[in-house]
């Protein structure tokens, strides 16, 4: 008799045990999100390092980044490319862009004798955070900056850590993507610079491959596509390419739309004029918006309920449209989107 007491004790505590192991684990399946904050660099806008105009206009852009430009924009006469350097020197000594994040600088690339010179004055500018780097063939023209980057960190008091990001613009890139895309700084990312994004340059790509542009982009979907897949394989932010058509609007617009379905984070602007049109279109629309929100009070109420599937509006809801629904809430918060209040509709 006592040993059928004691047999019955035993399962009556295991089965509680379990049952309140169970209710632990759906309650923190429904606090639970596998999701981090991010932080939205949606547009990339260039802006001439020559022009004082220009780089006073900054202040009040509301762009994501701003890429100061020494290279492109700059005449390649060398006392040209010396005063446009000095010129966004002094700008940024002044510290005009609170948010350290939004500073980015376009250096020359590694090949011409500016190059090192832009770097030096670069890293001496603790709110640069963001390096964009033209004309990057391989992991060892990555190398290559960084070790030159390590030795200027060693020589300053720099402690900001420095996003570098490479500009995909020729055939040699494509192939050696991945290897680009997984590359790490032999001097470690706090003194020898960390990779954030692969930026593609179309027009630079389609000369070197003797690509011809036209207005459906069919000829650059396979490189487009390939430049999202592999920067989302190694963590990185994907950055689109320039639309050239600075006046269009609606040829902006569709572009935008385009480069978001492939999954681009952002996209790189020419004129102040497309920022609004980027930014606004690289976030979720307000449809998007409330059908996150329902899927993730579902999810909630589900897991409440110690159940493990989800059913919203006749459709099967699976961890895949989940993790899908937590990234676009994600990104609204960011982008100071109201997330609408879906309790009431259940």
């Amino acid at each position: 008799m006592h040993s059928i007491l004691r047999s019955n004790t035993r399962c009556h505590l295991s089965c509680n045990g379990a049952k309140n192991i169970k209710k632990l684990y759906f309650r923190g399946l429904a606090t639970q999100t596998s999701i981090s904050p991010v932080t939205l660099k949606r547009s990339y806008l260039y802006v001439p390092s020559s022009s004082d105009r220009m780089l006073e206009k900054t202040k009040a852009s509301p762009s994501d980044v701003f890429v100061y430009d020494l290279e492109d924009s700059v005449s390649p006469v060398p006392a040209d490319k010396a005063n446009a350097r000095e010129r966004l020197r002094e700008f940024l000594r002044k510290d005009p862009i609170s948010n350290h994040d939004r500073v980015g600088v376009r250096v020359n690339d590694i090949s011409t004798p500016y190059f090192e010179e832009d770097i030096k004055a670069i890293v001496s500018l603790p709110n640069v955070t963001n390096l964009i780097l033209p004309k990057i063939h391989s992991a060892q023209d990555l190398d290559r900056v960084s070790d030159i980057v390590f030795k200027l960190y060693r020589d300053t008091e720099r402690e900001a850590v420095l996003n570098i990001i490479p500009s995909i613009e020729s055939a040699r890139a494509m192939v050696n993507i991945e290897k680009i895309a997984g590359w790490s700084s032999k001097g470690g990312t706090q003194m020898g610079g960390v990779l954030s994004a692969l930026l593609f340059a179309a027009e630079d790509y389609c000369a070197d491959t003797s690509i011809v542009r036209t207005p459906s982009r069919r000829e650059l979907l396979y490189t487009r596509s390939q430049i999202v897949i592999t920067a989302k394989a190694f963590g990185l932010d994907a950055i689109d390419m320039v639309c050239v058509q600075y006046k269009d609007l609606k040829v902006l617009e569709d572009e935008c739309v385009d480069g978001r379905q492939l999954g681009f984070t952002g996209k790189q602007a020419i004129h102040p004029a497309q920022v609004e049109t980027i930014q606004s279109t690289y976030i979720p629309s307000s449809k998007e918006i409330l059908r996150a929100a329902k899927i993730l009070h579902q999810m909630k109420l589900a897991h409440e309920a110690e159940k493990g599937a989800i059913g919203l509006e006749g459709e099967m809801i699976d961890a895949p449209m989940i993790k899908q629904a937590e990234k676009i809430v994600t990104i609204a918060k960011a982008a100071g989107l109201a997330i609408p209040d879906v309790s009431s509709s259940t």
